[in-house]
Order: C-alpha cells, then structure tokens, then sequence
C-alpha cells in the first residue's frame, strides 16, 4: 500500500527565496541586484528592466499584410500610424491618405500611437487601400476611355 504525505510550506522549512517568500531590498537572485519601486498607490514592487529607461528607442518589427503580400518594416515603437503609413506608401505607391490601417479588428486614426494601442514586436497590421478612392480611381480611369467617344445627334 502507497502513503501520501501532504507537503507542509512553513517559513523555516522553505529553500525558495532564503526564508519565507520575503526578499530584502538588497538580495541577489540568479547573481543580479533586485531593484524596487514604490507604486503611486504605495505597493512596493519589483523595478522592470526596459530599454525606454536606459535612454534608447526601442525598435520593433511589424508584419503589414495587403491583399496579396505582406511586408516586414521596422520602425520605432513610439512612432504613430500616420508615421507607417508615410513608410508604407513608399513601398506600395499608395499615398498615405489612399491607406487604411487596421490592427486588433479596428481602424487605426493617424495621430494614435502604436505602443498605446497595444502593438508589439512581430504584429500584423492589415493594410487595405480606401475603398472610396478606388471607386473614384475607376470612374476616373472609365472617364478617361470613354472621352473620345461623343454621340452626334442629328
């Protein structure tokens, strides 16, 4: 017959964190220094390590799908929509007003923020073209054609 002992956690028996999950602002985990932050609300917390306080920007690289390919552009995380598209319509020849963004199911407004909005490294943001300027792109073009040819009524 098996016997199951139940673990008991207590403070004295624990090896995780030297004793009892409490953690000195000076310890060492892994061979590096802990640094804490005190919240505006007054939690103490772990400090995170980002390279936005270092000084640098951080760069990200987005996947931007058309309807029949996809693009991978680089560009700073704090950079705004309306910043991608001037990117973007130098790799597709579409002027940026002529694009529509849409990322998370929504479309994205020129002056937001692409950190604000959640994007990330390695995102897809779906590029489509302005479904009103190619209408008027079409009727232009059918306008065009169909200039030489004038009924005569007699």
């Amino acid at each position: 017959m098996m016997r199951l002992r139940s673990k008991r956690f207590s403070r004295s028996n624990s090896k995780v964190g030297g004793g009892g999950g409490r953690v000195s602002p000076g310890a060492s985990i892994g061979g590096g220094e802990i640094k804490w932050e005190l919240r505006p609300g007054g939690m103490l917390v772990q400090k995170r390590e980002s390279q936005e306080n270092s000084g640098e920007e951080t760069m990200i690289t987005i996947r931007v799908s058309t309807v029949s390919k996809w693009h991978d552009i680089s560009i700073q995380a704090t950079s705004t929509f309306g910043e991608l598209k001037i990117v973007l319509s130098i790799l597709t020849k579409l002027e940026p007003h002529e694009q529509r963004l849409v990322f998370k199911g929504k479309e994205r407004e020129d002056d937001e923020h692409l950190h604000m909005v959640g994007v990330r490294d390695k995102d897809k943001v779906l590029m489509l073209e302005d479904p009103a300027i190619r209408e008027g792109k079409l009727l232009g073009s059918a306008r065009v054609i169909g200039a030489p040819y004038r009924t005569i009524s007699v």
